[in-house]
């Protein structure tokens, strides 16, 4: 009895250590029809993580080195260019006229195709400067476009054809913040036949779904009264598909099928801008207001909460590679934290601030600081190891989207009324 009951307990030590045990972050897309390989159809990309892995980008550009092309960007905004079917998307607004619109462009020589506007009138009267009225990212399924803005105190969800043709129109829910007037940032999230949009302010927040092809309500859960600009995200983790969110002081899961809870537990802070990322099992969250803090949480509905630090990606989402955890933080400090245990294998000072979130592709990472320098470096626990430094425009908010080989960024120059936007497209010029 007592060899039975060693053998036992070696076994579940083993289990419970497997639970913990990180694994490769590939790109786990969850696959919907008329996406193609080399398509970033949405917020962080296929696999929403930043995962572009067998991308082969430049190390080294600038405004003159492997730039491929360079396509004026009418209006103000910091949505992410997204590409499906060798088109560019991205939303903008023009906040002199009050106008929210959808550009498109040709991946292969920048040319814009066609301008949509979807929008006119009702922008609020006040936002953060941080923040732009155009600053959350298009989903496509392939078939549709689907965009939210917030205008006339609600937000909105357009769905469009490729074409820039309008399908359908939804108001998601009302949205008028009372004690913190700094606009809306989440991105749509397409999962199964449905796409999912979260409204979170001091008033009655939620996150819908509604059906793709009609527009029709599909399911609601109500979500804290607070005012949280996080993107919720679908990754398979712990064995099924969970809808996860931060903000409110929350670490959260959805069942993305029905919107009903599968846990929650406190932790990050009452705002938070940054998307989840996720490891095997295990899922963090960072946020910065009013007191900053990263956190690791089990996510098999166990609320173990793995560990927490007083560090803060704010606006910007992290980033897992091979089980590390690398944050860079709001004033310009890159951290390197193991995934499991949240041990810090090193930092080191870059310059901030940050907004813009990375991506992985080629076995480097790609980051850039609100001013426009792009940091590329290798994922290496043992040590900072850069590889190049680069300087695209005076201004990069908009996180970055991949396309084959080929890496897409939404900069801008100038200040006040000579500030003007560029969408950029690098590549290997010879």
């Amino acid at each position: 009895m007592q060899y039975a009951a060693h053998r036992l307990c070696r076994l579940l030590c083993f289990l419970t250590g497997c639970l913990l045990l990180p694994a490769l972050a590939h790109a786990q897309q969850l696959s919907v029809d008329g996406i193609a390989k080399s398509d970033w159809p949405w917020w962080r990309g296929p696999a929403r993580n930043g995962f572009a892995a067998e991308a082969q980008l430049p190390t080294k550009f600038g405004n003159s080195e492997n730039v491929l092309w360079k396509s004026p960007v009418p209006g103000r905004g910091h949505s992410s260019p997204i590409v499906v079917g060798g088109k560019v998307y991205l939303a903008t607004a023009d906040e002199a006229k009050q106008l929210h619109a959808v550009l498109a462009y040709d991946m292969a020589n920048g040319d814009r195709i066609w301008a949509k506007q979807i929008s006119q009138g009702g922008f609020p009267k006040q936002n953060h400067p941080k923040n732009t009225e155009a600053s959350t990212t298009i989903a496509s399924d392939g078939k549709s476009l689907f965009v939210t803005f917030f205008h006339h105190e609600t937000v909105t969800l357009t769905a469009l054809d490729m074409d820039g043709g309008e399908k359908w129109t939804q108001v998601v829910s009302p949205f008028n913040p009372k004690l913190y007037k700094y606009g809306y940032a989440p991105s749509p999230l397409i999962y199964g036949e449905s796409v999912i949009v979260s409204a979170e302010y001091d008033g009655k927040s939620s996150i819908t779904a509604f059906n793709r092809t009609t527009g029709k309500k599909l399911w609601n859960a109500d979500r804290p009264a607070n005012i949280t600009f996080s993107s919720p995200v679908v990754a398979n983790v712990a064995g099924r598909d969970q809808l996860l969110i931060s903000g409110s002081g929350l670490v959260a899961s959805y069942n993305p099928s029905n919107g009903t809870p599968f846990w929650s537990v406190k932790g990050t802070t009452s705002a938070t801008c940054g998307s989840m990322v996720w490891d095997g099992n295990i899922v963090f969250a960072s946020g910065g207001y009013p007191r900053p803090q990263t956190i690791a949480v089990l996510a098999n509905g166990s609320n173990r909460v793995l560990w927490t630090n007083g560090q803060k990606c704010y606006e910007q989402s992290m980033i897992v590679v091979d089980g590390y955890l690398y944050g860079l933080v709001d004033h310009g400090v890159l951290y390197c934290w193991r995934g499991t245990d949240g041990k810090e294998m090193w930092r080191t000072r870059l310059a901030g601030p940050v907004s813009a979130s990375p991506i992985y592709a080629g076995g480097h990472i790609y980051w850039a600081n609100e001013a426009g320098t792009m940091y590329v470096f290798k994922p290496n626990p043992q040590r900072f190891e850069l590889v190049a430094e680069n300087r695209i425009g005076k201004e990069a908010f908009a996180s970055p989207a991949v396309s084959g080989n080929k890496l897409l960024l939404r900069v801008a120059e100038g200040k006040g009324s000579a500030r003007k936007e560029s969408l950029i497209c690098i590549g290997n010029a010879n």
